[in-house]
């Protein structure tokens, strides 16, 4: 099973910060640990949504939006795409995932699963 952890967008991020040094080291630590463990598919930091746009379409027809996008708890800064036996072990690894605000602060990541093709509609 494919499950995507996404990591919440902070001022911080859509502001263009980076995390600090320590922070990218015990994530590309996990990252790497991922990767030994044959369970890491993909990963990356998106940059700002000001960067960014959305499509919104209006039955035949659609609309470009430009970014920024407001900062309403719905944006991601990353993600990391992982390839898990069970819904525990994904459960494991993302208990596992360091703080994205960095050690000791507040933070929130989310976890979903991602449905396989055999599983959608023909």
């Amino acid at each position: 099973m494919r499950f995507l952890i996404i990591v919440k967008a902070t001022a911080e991020s859509e502001a263009g910060t980076l995390p600090e040094q320590s922070l990218m080291a015990r994530m590309a630590a996990f990252h790497e640990e991922l990767s030994r463990a044959g369970v890491l598919l993909d990963a990356s930091t998106l940059r700002p949504s000001i960067e960014g746009w959305r499509i919104r379409h209006h039955g035949a027809s659609h609309t470009v939006i430009a970014g920024p996008f407001a900062d309403d708890g719905k944006l991601m800064a990353g993600y990391t795409l992982i390839q898990a036996r069970s819904r525990e072990e994904a459960l494991e690894w993302a208990r596992r995932f360091p703080s994205p605000c960095g050690e000791g602060l507040s933070s929130e990541i989310e976890v979903r699963p991602l449905y396989a093709l055999d599983e959608l509609a023909p």
